[in-house]
């Protein structure tokens, strides 16, 4: 591989994101590898699709990675500097097609802890908690995880909190618990491969391994049984013009890395 060809695992999974995200769509991002997935997107074969920032910015034209949601670049060109109750409101309209969180843990339903570890009268740790991450778990059409450390660490059987709802305990659970029906977990990304949820079930499944990753350490990096397909595709690596853009997205390399 040529050294303009080499990429670090951010770069893999920017565009493994990106290449979901579709032209006329809306997709809920925060700071960090979301932003770089959704600009890529844009810049390549999305260009209509509506950019929403949690501090308010709605369909910006971003011309180089913010540091944060609330950075002025989140507002160049947008269609609307709103604030963090009109983006909520969107989502609970039903206005957010996609929405990118991450987690400290996920059980095999796609359920999500960002609250506490251990006990929670007695935590091993305090987490930072919701934030907006139920909002969006409950609301958008469909979410998208990123964790970038799958371990038996970060999924787990059982969750020691639930912050924010995947499937809950299975099909027909979201909708029995009053949230909207057809919302819900759509792909998870790792540093391994990315999955999806069986439509019967609602369980994790793999969907593609990255590059020289085996299904043996895919499983051995999870409490839980992963479900697999017949045939398990390979993610494929970025290519040159994602490279590329990635690189004008991110000079810095503040997310992309080295």
């Amino acid at each position: 591989m040529s050294e303009a060809n080499q990429y670090t695992l951010a770069e893999l999974l920017a565009c493994a994101a990106s290449r979901l995200l579709e032209n006329n769509r809306s997709v809920f991002v925060g700071t960090g590898l979301p932003m770089v997935s959704a600009m890529l997107a844009q810049r390549l074969h999305a260009p209509n699709i509506l950019i929403i920032f949690e501090a308010g910015g709605i369909g910006p034209q971003v011309p180089v990675l913010p540091i944060s949601v609330g950075d002025s670049r989140t507002f160049y060109k947008a269609v609307a500097a709103s604030s963090m109750h009109e983006v909520m409101s969107a989502a609970q309209a039903g206005y957010i097609d996609y929405a990118f969180l991450g987690a400290a843990a996920m059980d095999a339903y796609g359920n999500l802890n960002t609250t506490v570890i251990g006990d929670w009268e007695h935590p091993k740790a305090r987490l930072p908690g919701s934030g907006g991450g139920n909002d969006l778990g409950s609301l958008c059409w469909r979410t998208l995880y990123i964790m970038r450390n799958q371990s038996q660490r970060t999924f787990m059987k059982k969750l020691d909190f639930v912050t924010t709802p995947g499937w809950l305990t299975g099909d027909g659970a979201r909708e029995a618990a009053g949230l909207p029906a057809g919302s819900g977990p759509y792909r998870v990304f790792t540093q391994l491969g990315v999955y999806g949820f069986d439509a019967q079930t609602k369980r994790l499944t793999l969907l593609s391994l990255h590059p020289g990753i085996t299904v043996e350490e895919v499983q051995a990096n999870s409490e839980f049984e992963i479900l697999l397909p017949f045939d398990v595709a390979a993610t494929p690596p970025p290519s040159a013009e994602e490279l590329r853009v990635l690189r004008e997205i991110d000079p810095a390399r503040m997310v992309l890395g080295k």
